[in-house]
């Protein structure tokens, strides 16, 4: 890996943890660590050119089918490719199905660009991760052999014990706080060989009192009423958060920050 490279251009691929949910902006959109990730590439490198694809809800399939072709032929210096989590989250998943999908994405990816970049998605800890569990390590055992067969970067995220605090998470518990997105974008700047703005990413946030019985279940049933159950109605109707919905940026052009 070179020590602080001079990349000129990033296309992201994914879904929503890389299209930015819930990293919130002012004006409603959602910025998220692939972009704070270009900002930082950009003032290092002038005329630095930027895409993100991710489209939220987006299942591996879709992201071989909409994405990756479209990721390829812009011929980018730096690819990054985070996908299959959100089939690992399905009542029913085929998991040879989504291994064999993420190979051919690797494969289409890996000689479209100077540096592939691949990520062992970060877990917030509670009985969803556990429930999930195997599914997940299944996936990123996939993610560390096909990086290691095509000479891509892993980021590892599933073993930072700092993204794991439910404190890192969104109300939720599906997407990542500004404050998680920031570290994301700070391991993946590492891994590219930059300079460390934040040494300490992987360091736990300060222990604190855990919330009493009686907020922890006004929050289960906020979260139950205004995120689970409309997961769940999408889920039984076949729908899609993301569907409809166009990359935030799917062209290759210069970055000067969101909106740009």
């Amino acid at each position: 890996m070179q020590k602080n490279p001079t990349h000129t251009s990033l296309v992201a691929v994914g879904d929503s943890f890389t299209e930015g949910m819930s990293d919130l902006l002012p004006d409603g959109s959602y910025r998220g660590w692939a972009d704070v990730l270009a900002g930082r590439m950009a003032a290092h490198t002038p005329g630095f050119r930027y895409a993100n694809l991710a489209v939220r809800g987006k299942l591996i399939k879709q992201i071989v089918d909409e994405q990756v072709d479209v990721a390829a032929a812009m011929q980018p210096d730096v690819i990054t490719l985070v996908g299959g989590l959100n089939d690992t989250l399905r009542p029913k998943c085929d998991m040879v199905r989504v291994r064999d999908l993420l190979t051919e994405a690797v494969e289409r990816l890996a000689p479209s660009c100077k540096q592939l970049v691949l990520m062992r998605s970060p877990g917030r800890q509670g009985p969803v991760l556990e429930r999930f569990r195997p599914r997940m390590e299944e996936l990123f055992g996939c993610v560390d052999e096909l990086a290691e067969r095509h000479g891509a970067l892993v980021v590892d995220l599933y073993g930072a014990a700092s993204l794991s605090d439910p404190r890192m998470w969104d109300v939720d518990r599906l997407h990542l706080t500004p404050e998680g997105h920031r570290r994301v974008a700070e391991a993946v700047w590492q891994t590219l060989g930059y300079e460390p703005e934040d040494t300490e990413w992987r360091t736990p946030l300060p222990a604190t009192l855990p919330p009493g019985w009686a907020a922890r279940r006004v929050a289960d049933a906020r979260f139950a009423r205004q995120h689970l159950m409309p997961w769940i109605g999408r889920r039984l109707t076949g729908r899609s958060s993301g569907d409809g919905l166009p990359p935030k940026r799917p062209d290759l052009l210069p970055y000067d920050g969101p909106g740009a």
